[in-house]
């Protein structure tokens, strides 16, 4: 037995009488499960960490694909109609009450790019006839899309007005966006559709 003098701390136990010990502790406390490591505590990470870039080239080239990436998730984002990235002129659930009304119907507007190419070829065709056919089927037509568009705008109007009585955005410029969302392509309009042709809104 060791004299322990005045003053003096008592002698740290040796490493494996405290290992054995935390051990002991450890399997009463924790029902036999040890306590688990500190790595194991605070997780494990799911890879390697990339190492940092060497040189001011390779910095750069890091920094654009993270940016791509970024843009690729906000446009992902956009298409889905998330509000928060789409830009001003679409936000908010008025504006995404006038994209469902146009997608939900079919509307002659979609035809008009297509219409137009036709039309345009014609004017190339030489010969009298085919040209003066070509007018006549374009000046139909765009008398069609000016009807078309009258019953689309009648429609926004009271939709918007059963749902949103109290919105402060100007009905004009709700019945535009309408109308010139409805002269694109179904495939092309951004955002994406969100309800299919024919649906309820």
């Amino acid at each position: 037995m060791k004299l322990r003098l005045p003053g003096r701390r008592p002698a740290d136990p040796t490493p494996d009488a405290a290992t054995d010990l935390t051990a002991q502790l450890a399997t009463s406390a924790g029902k036999g499960r040890p306590t688990p490591k500190r790595n194991e505590a605070q997780g494990r990470r799911t890879g390697p960490v990339p190492p940092p870039p060497t040189t001011r080239k390779e910095a750069y080239e890091r920094t654009r694909e993270l940016q791509a990436a970024g843009r690729g998730s906000a446009r992902a984002a956009a298409a889905r109609g998330d509000d928060s990235a789409l830009p001003a002129r679409d936000r908010g659930p008025v504006r995404r009450l006038v994209r469902d009304v146009v997608d939900a119907r079919r509307n002659a507007g979609s035809l008009f790019l297509a219409v137009a190419a036709l039309v345009l070829v014609g004017y190339f065709i030489p010969s009298p006839s085919v040209q003066s056919y070509t007018v006549f089927v374009w000046f139909a037509f765009f008398l069609v899309i000016i009807g078309d568009s009258f019953l689309l705008g009648r429609r926004i109007r009271t939709t918007i007005r059963e749902r949103f009585p109290d919105h402060r955005e100007s009905m004009r410029s709700l019945v535009w966006y309408g109308i010139s969302r409805s002269t694109m392509i179904r495939k092309w309009r951004y955002p994406k559709p969100q309800v299919a042709q024919g649906a309820e809104v």
